[in-house]
């Protein structure tokens, strides 16, 4: 862990982007990251992109992609976000955190061309496209052989878009971001079908047949070769092991058996099998030829995606997961029910305001339990009193309990799965979910270091 004087200038240079437009809003235009990167000599342009946007596994499956490229030789730089703890975690360079030292430098490196701009525009640049701004010059700078990046928000107008990717990944799209993508699934389907560019490969998870209508559209449009999970590549076969599931993925080559991964849940086997296409895409394999497979398998072996059904304490098992709209709570509800027989599961849940809270709760329903709601430190987030009533629609009174503090309803939850547990704590657990930024506060209060 860095040292004192240096996380004060990183909280320093924190406080500063946060000046900035929030990362919540975005405007659609490209004018601004584009005139950055010009300054800036055009470091996105100096390594091949692979492109990650969708609604939910986004951050899985880059985290993925990441280790299959490490473990074949590559030098990667990963950007992603938001993050669960460290702000450091959303610019990774070799699979792992650049550190607080060199964050602190790249910002300071290209502060001058940032003032540049914001004297010139009626609007400063936003707090993510300097980050994005940021990451492309480390990535130049390291120099990596392949950048990973996740769009932060849509696809065609997001900071990250000014790249042109050589492989876009369209993870399942459904509605979230209504106060700015709207609530039409196939408008924000057209919104990151925006990722895929001219010539490039794009593959696609499985979509609903309207939304795969709009992202076939837009890759005809641009002359893109398409592979659909399901059809030319997918999952064979899942069988659920000790600290994750085993899997036999197709992939563009041919069949990969005995992958061990180390997540949960059938949502990211999927996912596994679409980083696995991504990767083979990348490489220019396919029918004729397969990725070394035992490479495949260490490379899997070796992915760890903090905050996604992330087992975080044993004895109850208490995980954390950052789903934070129906569609992730969904995936999570199918994991734990899945990979798991808990007798007593109870969750705690924290969200945001401005969230289908109702979709998330009516989700989550048939997993837990009993239900601890609270609030995270977000001025976004909902007051525990507010879901308290909501959840008590959905779970009735008897299964709902209110503690407005992160770590009395961490407690509270302990407390009501020990009460029903067995030697030794057998059978019993706790889930805390509902925000990104709940699950990485109750990472930080269970003991675990930002990954």
């Amino acid at each position: 862990m860095a040292d004192e004087s240096t996380l004060d200038d990183l909280r320093q240079v924190e406080s500063e982007l946060n000046t900035r437009w929030p990362e919540t809003k975005i405007e659609p235009t490209l004018a601004r990251i584009r005139l950055l990167v010009d300054l800036l000599g055009d470091p996105h342009k100096a390594y091949p992109v692979l492109h990650v946007a969708g609604t939910n596994g986004k951050g899985s499956v880059a985290r993925m992609i990441d280790a299959l490229l490490t473990r074949i030789g590559l030098r990667t730089g990963r950007y992603t976000s938001p993050h669960l703890q460290l702000v450091t975690e959303r610019i990774a360079v070799d699979n792992a955190p650049i550190s607080p030292e060199r964050y602190v430098e790249v910002y300071r490196d290209i502060e001058p061309y940032i003032a540049m701009i914001d004297r010139g525009s009626d609007v400063a640049m936003s707090k993510f496209e300097v980050l994005t701004g940021m990451a492309f010059a480390a990535f130049a700078d390291a120099p990596v052989d392949a950048a990973v990046v996740e769009v932060g928000l849509g696809g065609t107008w997001d900071a990250t878009n000014v790249a042109d990717a050589k492989v876009a990944i369209v993870t399942p799209i459904s509605v979230d971001h209504v106060e700015f993508l709207g609530s039409e699934i196939t408008g924000i389907a057209a919104e990151k079908a925006g990722i895929i560019k001219q010539g490039s490969i794009a593959l696609l998870a499985e979509q609903t047949p309207e939304v795969a209508e709009v992202l076939l559209r837009r890759a005809v449009e641009v002359d893109a070769t398409v592979a659909r999970a399901g059809l030319e590549f997918g999952v064979l076969r899942r069988d659920v092991a000790v600290g994750g599931q085993m899997l036999k993925l197709q992939g563009l080559g041919g069949a990969y058996d005995d992958v061990f991964l180390p997540l949960h849940g059938p949502h990211q086997a999927n996912n596994a099998a679409l980083a696995l296409a991504a990767v083979e895409a990348f490489f220019g394999a396919g029918a004729q030829r397969m990725l070394d497979p035992e490479a495949i398998r260490e490379g899997f072996a070796s992915v760890a995606v903090p905050g996604r059904l992330e087992r975080v304490r044993s004895a109850p098992s208490v995980f954390v997961d950052a789903a934070h709209n129906p569609h992730g709570a969904q995936a999570l509800a199918d994991a734990l029910d899945a990979d798991f027989g808990f007798r007593n599961l109870v969750g705690v849940v924290g969200v945001m305001q401005d969230k289908d809270v109702r979709g998330i709760l009516s989700a989550l329903e048939p997993a837990f339990h009993e239900l601890v709601v609270t609030t995270n430190s977000s001025e976004r987030a909902m007051p525990a009193e507010e879901l308290g009533d909501i959840a008590t629609e959905i779970f009735g009174p008897d299964r709902v309990d209110v503690r407005p503090r992160l770590d009395d309803a961490i407690d509270a939850a302990l407390a009501l799965a020990e009460a029903d547990a067995e030697e030794p704590l057998s059978g019993v657990g706790v889930v805390v979910t509902g925000s990104v930024v709940t699950a990485g506060e109750a990472r930080a209060l269970l003991g675990k270091e930002p990954a």
